[in-house]
């Protein structure tokens, strides 16, 4: 069974995707970021934009019968890296007992310009 969720954005039609999909027991989180309808959390500051994305997945998660703790990688594309120290402060205050495998890359921007950091997740759950 395939199970889909979406964020409610007209990109999602536009460019035919979903904010996040659950096959069996496998759940993909696209990339996300730190946009809350139009207006963008966080401007200047990479902490609360990283924090803000991991609550918008962990929703995600909940809505597919998952939770942060079923997460077992994580991908962070950052458009500056010397901003690594913030984002990983952010990624540990949600992970630090679960320990995901986490790769972090710098990227020369997104798709908004004062975007900091856009993350993906990759969850099992091993209930199933």
């Amino acid at each position: 069974m395939r199970q889909k969720i979406g964020s409610g954005t007209s990109w999602e039609k536009t460019l035919g995707y979903s904010r996040a999909i659950r096959v069996g027991n496998r759940i993909e989180v696209a990339g996300t970021t730190a946009m809350d309808g139009d207006q963008l959390i966080g401007q200047e500051d990479a902490y609360a934009q990283t924090k803000f994305i991991f609550e918008k997945i962990e929703r995600a998660l909940k809505d597919l019968g998952a939770s942060l703790e079923d997460v077992v990688r994580t991908r962070m594309y950052v458009t500056n890296i010397e901003e690594w120290e913030e984002i990983g402060r952010a990624h540990g205050d949600f992970f630090k007992n679960i320990q995901p495998v986490a790769t972090m890359v710098e990227v020369s921007r997104l798709i908004k310009p004062h975007l900091k950091v856009e993350i993906e997740v990759s969850a099992i759950l091993m209930s199933e």
